[in-house]
């Protein structure tokens, strides 16, 4: 179905992350037979399902889920290598004459997606990594963020201090190119997307919001969180693979090894959460073109959907 300019609509459900968009998207994908296309830069590794909140096997059976489990937790997958997926997964929707549906929390993995970010091929020198990673294990990781934030605030804000990978990463970049790795989300598009997206996005009142996080850490811990990330250890993924740096496994393995206590685990991960939340927010916040769903109970999200559900009936006769 075509718009006023020729192109298809994209649906796009976006928000920070223990706001329900899982739930909703589920309700509005059984009611009108879509597909969803996940935009989670945590859900492409496989094996990590507790603590990234998949959706189970059989809501994944009742409705397809595109973009999970695509790599393992020691493999790099990037944002140009999720936009390149995600076309094709929108352009495989739409040729079977279905709505594609964007759902996620990875601003970036969405804003890649609708704003025909530009990729090009960034350097990579295995002799530099290896140097970087040295001097990480001689001088200290500190001092390589040190260096990151001098040379690439933008990077280092959106980088914890601790994950090795990406620091080095992004001061590889920098070095062989001499321009900041943050540059990349700032590129003019190489073309129009070939759909029009619209664009919602859910949030509830700041406390409860939090409640509802705290909610979430503590019945992935009660899941089996714990035992997840024993797991993958066992299978031999090393603490410093890029799996196992998201947030939660990250604190796991470090209680794990001994570096902190159990409550002190715990407290870290939702206070992480908390934060991860913020930023998640002040990242759509800056999206003019999303519309906002205010939620603050399952009545709210009952109201989201009844509000998505007549855009959907207005773009998609």
């Amino acid at each position: 179905m075509k718009g006023a300019e020729g192109k298809s609509p994209l649906l796009v459900l976006a928000g920070p992350t223990a706001t329900g968009k899982s739930a909703l998207a589920l309700t509005l994908a059984r009611r009108f037979g879509l597909e969803i296309i996940t935009a989670d830069s945590a859900q492409v590794y496989r094996g990590l399902d507790i603590g990234t909140a998949k959706p189970t096997p059989a809501e994944r059976e009742a409705v397809p889920h595109h973009l999970i489990d695509l790599v393992d937790p020691d493999e790099d997958y990037s944002v140009a290598d999720y936009q390149r997926d995600a076309y094709r997964a929108i352009a495989q929707q739409l040729a079977r004459g279905k709505l594609p549906f964007l759902v996620g929390g990875t601003g970036l993995y969405i804003r890649a997606v609708t704003r025909g970010y530009a990729f090009g091929k960034k350097g990579k020198n295995e002799a530099l990594r290896e140097e970087l990673a040295r001097e990480a294990r001689e001088e200290g990781l500190e001092a390589l963020y040190q260096r990151l934030l001098k040379l690439d605030p933008k990077a280092a804000q959106k980088i914890h201090p601790r994950d090795q990978r990406r620091i080095i990463r992004a001061l590889e970049v920098h070095m062989l190119e001499g321009r900041p790795i943050s540059r990349q989300v700032e590129e003019t598009a190489a073309h129009e997307p070939a759909f029009t997206p619209v664009l919602f996005a859910l949030n509830y009142p700041r406390p409860l919001l939090y409640r509802r996080i705290e909610e979430r850490v503590e019945a992935m811990l009660q899941a089996g969180f714990l035992a997840e990330v024993k797991g993958l250890l066992e299978r031999g993924y090393k603490p410093d693979c890029p799996g196992l740096q998201i947030l939660g496994y990250r604190q796991l393995v470090q209680y794990l090894q001994g570096a902190a206590g159990w409550e002190e685990t715990v407290a870290e991960i939702k206070k992480q959460t908390r934060h991860l939340a913020k930023r998640q927010l002040t990242w759509f916040k800056s999206e003019p073109q999303i519309t906002w769903l205010e939620v603050t109970g399952s009545s709210g999200l009952e109201a989201a959907a009844e509000i998505i559900s007549n855009k959907v009936k207005e773009i998609w006769p």
